[in-house]
């Protein structure tokens, strides 16, 4: 197949995935189109759950729209420029309705102490929940940036959660 069909292909995919009807599409994609007005991302692709796309501000990201719904971030810098903040604060938005700037501040609180700690931070804002791991993980993910958003959970799930994990005390935007 040439790369001019593969090409066509794709965008006729594109196209009906953003003219879908609202009724006929599922959350998914509802989402994914959200996500793709809100960030200006192009769309890489989609397999079941989990759609990637790239961004100029990224190296890539991706949402898993299994439940708990997620936005994962990877860029291959340590420090990844200030664009990649305004990215999640934007896709946090799509995905949570958390505000932008509260959510670019807190992501780059929590990016910067991940690589002063050594250790994954985890904030909240506005309905969203951040976690950013630091920049040189041990687990073999090589280096880079990785945080992920996802919607909050009630209070109660969260400190439970958190104090089962061993995570340390929670940071919040102000």
């Amino acid at each position: 197949m040439s790369v001019r069909a593969l090409a066509a292909g794709f965008a006729a995919g594109l196209a009906a995935l953003l003219l879908a009807p609202p009724a006929r599409a599922d959350a998914c994609d509802a989402l994914t189109v959200r996500l793709i007005r809100a960030t200006g991302a192009s769309l890489v692709g989609r397999i079941g759950p989990l759609v990637v796309f790239r961004a100029a501000d990224a190296e890539r990201f991706r949402l898993q729209c299994a439940s708990p719904r997620t936005l994962l971030f990877r860029s291959a810098d340590r420090e990844p420029p200030g664009a990649t903040f305004v990215l999640i604060g934007q896709a946090a938005r799509a995905l949570t309705g958390a505000p932008e700037a509260a959510v670019e501040t807190l992501s780059r609180q929590l990016h910067q102490d991940s690589l002063l700690t050594g250790e994954p931070q985890v904030g909240r804002v506005g309905g969203a929940v951040i976690r950013c791991d630091p920049g040189d993980r041990p687990d073999g993910f090589g280096l880079g940036t990785l945080c992920r958003v996802a919607a909050d959970r009630p209070q109660g799930n969260r400190e439970r959660l958190r104090r089962k994990a061993g995570l340390p005390a929670e940071a919040t935007a102000g």
